[in-house]
């Protein structure tokens, strides 16, 4: 919870900075092709920053499923030019402590999605996930992820920590994987696992049918 920043604030910042974002030469085009009810994706929009600066848990889905459906249009330039807006609209409207620590954490985000999205060690042996699920907080992971569980035969999984960390535990044989931003965790076909969570974090799981490199 960043005290500098009120709902308030989050509520007007975010409809300038997006109004910005669709007049812009370069990125625009992106947002105003993929965006059909910009009234109720700016909604979701303050629900995601609620959720990451305020810990509210409002938002419940994916920012990195949303983005892989667009992997063909996105280009790291459009990210330096995303963080570059973002700078100039919260430097203007907010205090300075809140505009840094929004700031920072667009930081980083856009590093996170930026590993998802282009980060491949080789092409051909580096498959794609043919399915994300949800973003998920310490609050919303569902008990079934926390409780006992495995994958399909043939399913590979990566589970990604987009901010915080987890414990992965495995049974057979018993073991931790403390899995962080910096290092997602494979989980193998049939192996029988839960995710332990230990303080606030985001995470995502992908679904592949072969093991998963990178």
């Amino acid at each position: 919870m960043h005290p500098h920043l009120t709902e308030a604030d989050l509520e007007r910042v975010i409809p300038a900075f997006y109004a910005r974002v669709r007049e812009d030469a370069l990125i625009g085009p992106v947002f105003n092709q993929a965006i059909a009810d910009w009234p109720h994706h700016l909604q979701k929009l303050v629900a995601f920053w609620s959720s990451v600066m305020r810990s509210t848990g409002r938002y419940k889905g994916s920012p990195m499923a949303a983005h892989a459906r667009h992997r063909n249009t996105i280009t790291p330039e459009m990210f330096t030019r995303w963080l570059a807006l973002w700078s100039e609209v919260t430097s203007a409207m907010l205090n300075e402590q809140g505009a840094a620590a929004m700031q920072a954490k667009a930081a980083l985000i856009a590093d996170s999605l930026q590993l998802g999205l282009f980060f491949r060690l080789d092409p051909k042996a580096s498959p794609q996930p043919y399915k994300i699920t949800a973003e998920w907080d310490e609050v919303s992971l569902p008990q079934a992820i926390r409780s006992r569980h495995n994958t399909k035969p043939g399913t590979w999984g990566l589970l990604r920590v987009l901010a915080g960390s987890v414990n992965l535990m495995f049974e057979d044989p018993p073991r931790r994987v403390h899995v962080t931003p910096d290092s997602p965790a494979e989980i193998p076909p049939q192996a029988w696992h839960h995710v332990e969570v230990t303080g606030p974090m985001r995470m995502l799981v992908e679904f592949y049918r072969d093991q998963p490199q990178g």
